[in-house]
């Protein structure tokens, strides 16, 4: 009797133990799309600032950022983000740089939490002055 107790013990510790697993680091952010409406094709640059935590238990490290368009720039911390810290990753929309009309520009995010790239977006209608819909 006594060793089956002690074997329903380690069991026991054993299951605990694997569902406390290590999850790595994970990217989770407030929102990953925004829209800026109609905007004036030459009315200056847009900026938009993507909050994130590192909702992981290991540091977050962002590898890497591509954007789909050289009318976006991106900014970002080079530091690893620690568990349960936050950062901030800014995007600069330059709609001078492209054709007027609709546009949406994604932004990918490669980093040490997945083999996956995150993605942001940003979109909106960029209008020549005296143009704007009433």
């Amino acid at each position: 009797m006594k060793r089956v107790f002690i074997c329903f013990i380690l069991a026991m510790l054993t299951t605990s133990l694997a569902a406390q697993e290590k999850v790595g680091p994970k990217m989770t952010f407030d929102s990953a799309t925004h829209n800026f409406g109609d905007v004036e094709r030459k009315g200056g640059d847009l900026g938009k600032e993507f909050r994130f935590v590192n909702d992981g238990d290991e540091p977050l490290v962002i590898k890497k950022i591509t954007e789909s368009c050289s009318c976006t720039t991106v900014n970002y911390s080079r530091k690893p983000v620690m568990p349960g810290q936050s950062g901030v990753i800014s995007i600069k929309y330059e709609p001078h740089k492209v054709e007027e009309g609709v546009f949406n520009r994604v932004i990918q995010i490669y980093t040490n939490a997945s083999n996956k790239a995150r993605t942001l977006a940003i979109q909106g209608n960029s209008i020549e002055k005296g143009k704007h819909k009433k």
